[in-house]
């Protein structure tokens, strides 16, 4: 097997003509479909227009899309390349979009007409790209990207080494922090551990169709695509997920493999259960679920549905470990995320010392991970301790079986549909407003969602009454998706005459988190 490459130009020599990944509509009407031949020669030419402009293995590019039909190929490319790369969410602002383009040190940035409305804010904010290109039309300071690629030659190149996604996880400080690995230096096609999950445990193969209906600039939704195509299979990319459209697929194009995060299940078991039984999902052979908590009724209920076909798993774009459990594993331990696969677990205290089973603290993993955050050595160092072992910041227990429960989340980080969203930066923007005196930012309870954002504002003047505070309530949370993406900002804010804080300025935030969600009788 290490003798085997597993990247597309492999599958377009063995089976050109087999489907890399094919497009759905929202409705679902079919979109474009990519052959592994056409994905082969397009991620040709977009390295060889990357080494035409003069970057070289380890050198950074950043793209914005929506689930585009050139979003793979454009990833194969700078994979081809040996680059880094980093995928944007299309969801954010253009002063958030231009943040992470400088942060991360892109010399080249694609985006699509569908992010027009923001790109000349982009380009205008970002000095140090050398190289702006667009899909779907352009606008001032960009090329058309297809074009550009057009002009590229399909060979293969010469030497070609593997690259690696560089994507963003959001910081406690309230900005965005690029997870960096070091580069492999392997060749293009050397499959990596991720790989050997995905096809090992999780049986990804030629004949896989794999359905993806998550935004593609998320990591695991890009990153699982990658390893199907890696493995030979057929990507199935859904423009936007709806829950009845989500079951159509599975049926209409008999998908085996796909992931969700637990919003979806959600959704999906809110249909009406004539809309549900209307569609067959025998092919289901895998469904994945992660990135939030998923409430163990919810779980059951998908088991009794799909049956006993799926899968947890607990990791995080730092790649420093994976915890997964299986159904049967699951239904003997309900509400677990399973046990380790990749590292080793250590649960550890406030004093650094570890913990006996059963007792919660700070969830670390023993193992060869080497990551850090771009340009931010101090939370580096905060993610690790002196044994080298590192944490991504969640609190849980083990259980005598080993299997790992998560207790609660770092540093009050929401995750509202699968989306992890940091309370600080909209703090930190509503602080600045001239009604507000002080305020505190977090997750409660959401019964779709799993979490939505709440804000409690002390005002400068408290309103007078109920249409005072609806109007000051509007006008917060308008000023707040004036700078940040929608999901980032409050969808609701409570006023109170002050906020509980220690006499040396630190805010409980916990003691107002727990308020709202004691009634929910969870606190994750």
């Amino acid at each position: 097997m290490s003798d085997e490459l597993f990247y597309p130009g492999a599958h377009a020599e063995s089976r050109p003509d087999a489907i890399a990944y094919r497009m759905v509509g929202a409705d679902g009407t079919p979109g474009a479909e990519v052959t592994y031949a056409e994905l082969h020669e397009r991620a040709n030419r977009i390295a060889h227009l990357f080494r035409s402009l003069g970057l070289h293995p380890g050198d950074h590019v950043a793209f914005c899309l929506e689930n585009h039909p050139w979003f793979l190929s454009l990833a194969w490319g700078a994979h081809y390349a040996g680059l880094y790369y980093t995928a944007i969410s299309s969801r954010l602002t253009a002063e958030e979009i231009a943040y992470i383009v400088d942060d991360c040190g892109a010399r080249v940035f694609i985006t699509s007409g569908y992010k027009a409305d923001v790109a000349e804010a982009v380009a205008a904010a970002t000095s140090g790209v050398e190289h702006r290109f667009m899909l779907d039309g352009t606008v001032g300071g960009y090329e058309p990207f297809l074009d550009a690629v057009a002009a590229q030659p399909s060979t293969d190149l010469p030497d070609a080494v593997e690259g690696m996604d560089m994507l963003y996880s959001s910081g406690t400080t309230g900005r965005p922090k690029g997870v960096k690995v070091p580069l492999r230096g392997v060749p293009l096609g050397t499959p990596d551990p991720l790989f050997m999950l995905v096809a090992g445990l999780f049986g990804a193969n030629p004949d896989t169709i794999y359905l993806s209906p998550a935004p593609l600039y998320h990591a695991a939704p890009l990153r699982f695509c990658l390893q199907v195509q890696r493995a030979g299979g057929t990507v199935v990319v859904m423009e936007h997920f709806d829950p009845e459209q989500t079951l159509a697929n599975i049926e209409r194009y008999r998908v085996t493999f796909g992931q969700f995060v637990p919003t979806m299940f959600v959704r999906m078991l809110k249909l009406d259960p004539a809309v549900r039984d209307r569609y067959d999902v025998s092919s289901v052979q895998v469904a994945v679920h992660a990135a939030a908590p998923c409430p163990v009724a919810v779980k059951h209920q998908m088991i009794e549905w799909w049956g006993p076909v799926l899968h947890e798993y607990y990791a995080g774009t730092e790649g420093n470990g994976f915890v997964y459990t299986g159904s049967e594993d699951w239904l003997a331990h309900p509400g677990t995320v399973g046990k380790a696969l990749v590292g080793t677990l250590h649960i550890v205290g406030e004093d650094g010392e570890e913990l006996p089973v059963g007792e919660s603290g700070t969830v670390y993993f023993e193992g060869e991970a080497n990551f850090s955050y771009h340009n931010d050595p101090a939370k580096t160092a905060e993610s690790y301790l002196k044994e080298g072992w590192s944490t991504l910041g969640d609190v849980g227990y083990l259980d005598e079986d080993g299997f790992l429960y998560l207790t609660d989340r770092k540093a009050y980080m929401i995750i509202t549909g699968g989306v992890n969203v940091y309370p600080q930066e909209a703090e930190n923007l509503l602080t600045m407003h001239p009604k507000v005196s002080d305020v505190a930012v977090f997750g409660v309870p959401n019964d779709d969602f799993g979490e939505e954002v709440k804000a409690v504002v002390a005002p400068v003047r408290m309103p007078a009454d109920d249409d005072e505070a609806a109007a000051l309530s509007t006008e917060l949370i308008a000023y707040c998706r004036e700078h940040l993406s929608g999901v980032k900002c409050p969808r609701s804010v409570d006023f109170r005459e002050e906020l509980p804080r220690h006499p040396t300025g630190k805010l409980y935030k916990r003691l107002l988190k727990d308020e709202y969600w004691a009634a929910a009788g969870r606190t994750i």
